[in-house]
């Protein structure tokens, strides 16, 4: 028998693609992980803004194959930044001559009289690869309120291939004929929300014999040496263990030894917004603030993509992994910076929730890989296997968290 920790989007991919008999425990009373959707009073508002990407036609075809295509909207992305009171096009380092003359003489000039060279932390990267200018205008200070850290902790690689990387010879392109492709210029959503793709995933899996998904049971302990799981349930043997809890906590489970110190990451709280009329002016997907006059670091449009009567946001503010958080609090100044920014003008809140994701991002650096990578090397010689987002200590899509628990089922169901 296969365990399987965590029915989020890759425990159930690893599911519904394994070959074994595969028992999913799941801690919460619902499927989905962080895709869990939120539904009141008409309003459609996911745990956090999940806008599928997919470059992978298989698993594409995967996941759509057991929804209904017709309840799926296709979406051109279109995003842009908030920056000193006016709207900029996204990426910033590719749209700089849209800023005053001054602030784009500053940007230009740093760009091509750069002192930086060492690139040994991202913010050293960012100081080297597009110079002071564009870096502390914008990459610097939105990075910083994403992450809720000090950016000379995290590795240079940390955002891997979601970081929008331009080279001067494209910044100049630019200003001439825009091109803001990017890898998530188009995305998917369903009706339903980001719980639909759970759902698809979770028929595959409960219509398989031996497959099985348990709701409300928390991972206790992990013995290694005798393959035994112990949750708030039972006791349970297993072949193949594939977690997709956060490492530290498996590692903490497991009760091996491990550099706790490698690991730190960061909580987002995120406020999901319904008013009582339309939005005006922006036809934005969602926008971002780097300002430090602003709690929030980005703001995304539900009502954009659903084309409705009522505007409909969410709204993401990063903090670190200890503080406090008063939710009460942190919505009034939220409110007042979507005032300020001229987003709510007419509109009344009527509606609204708040989730807060811990962890959200983790901070990837090079201690912390190396551990990863050492321990997840002692893991699978005991049968466990950590994959995803939070199993693996890493940035990556929610696709790729699939992409990655389909190899792995591949690999396992031969050996």
């Amino acid at each position: 028998m296969e365990i399987i920790i965590g029915a989020g989007a890759t425990g159930l991919a690893y599911a519904a693609l394994s070959g074994d008999d595969s028992l999913v425990i799941e801690a919460a009373g619902e499927a989905g992980g962080y895709c869990r959707t939120i539904k009141q009073n008409g309003f459609v508002w996911d745990y956090s803004g999940h806008f599928f990407h997919f470059r992978d036609e298989w698993m594409k075809n995967f996941i759509l194959a057991r929804m209904q295509r017709e309840e799926i909207l296709e979406c051109r992305k279109r995003t842009q930044i908030y920056y000193q009171g006016n709207y900029v096009d996204f990426p910033f380092q590719k749209n700089i001559h849209q800023l005053p003359r001054e602030e784009f003489i500053d940007c230009l000039y740093d760009l091509f009289n750069n002192p930086h060279h060492s690139q040994s932390t991202f913010k050293e990267m960012l100081y080297t690869r597009f110079g002071e200018g564009i870096a502390d205008k914008f990459l610097i200070p939105y990075n910083e309120k994403l992450y809720a850290c000090d950016l000379e902790s995290l590795d240079p690689g940390a955002m891997g291939r979601f970081f929008p990387y331009a080279d001067r010879e494209e910044i100049i392109a630019n200003f001439k004929i825009a091109n803001n492709v990017s890898y998530n210029d188009a995305f998917i959503y369903p009706r339903g929300g980001a719980i639909e793709y759970i759902k698809s995933l979770q028929a595959r899996v409960s219509g398989r014999r031996g497959k099985t998904i348990s709701l409300n049971e928390r991972v206790l302990a992990i013995d290694v040496e005798r393959r035994e799981v112990k949750t708030t349930k039972r006791v349970l043997p297993y072949c193949h263990l594939i977690s997709t809890m956060p490492f530290n906590r498996l590692m903490e489970a497991c009760r091996l030894p491990h550099d706790a110190s490698a690991f730190s990451w960061n909580k987002v709280l995120v406020f999901n917004l319904g008013f009582n009329r339309p939005s005006h002016g922006s036809r934005n997907n969602w926008v971002y603030f780097p300002g430090k006059d602003f709690i929030f670091y980005r703001v995304g449009y539900y009502d954009r993509i659903f084309n409705a009567e009522r505007m409909s946001l969410y709204v993401e503010l990063g903090f670190p992994a200890s503080a406090p958080i008063d939710v009460a609090g942190a919505l009034e100044r939220v409110m007042s910076g979507l005032r300020q920014a001229g987003i709510v003008t007419d509109q009344r809140l009527t509606d609204w929730s708040s989730v807060i994701m811990d962890p959200a991002y983790v901070h990837i650096s090079a201690h912390s890989a190396a551990e990863v990578e050492k321990q997840r090397r002692l893991l699978a010689r005991h049968g466990v296997y950590s994959i995803g987002r939070y199993g693996g200590w890493t940035y990556c899509s929610i696709e790729d968290g699939m992409l990655e628990a389909k190899a792995l089922a591949e690999t396992l169901t031969r050996s």
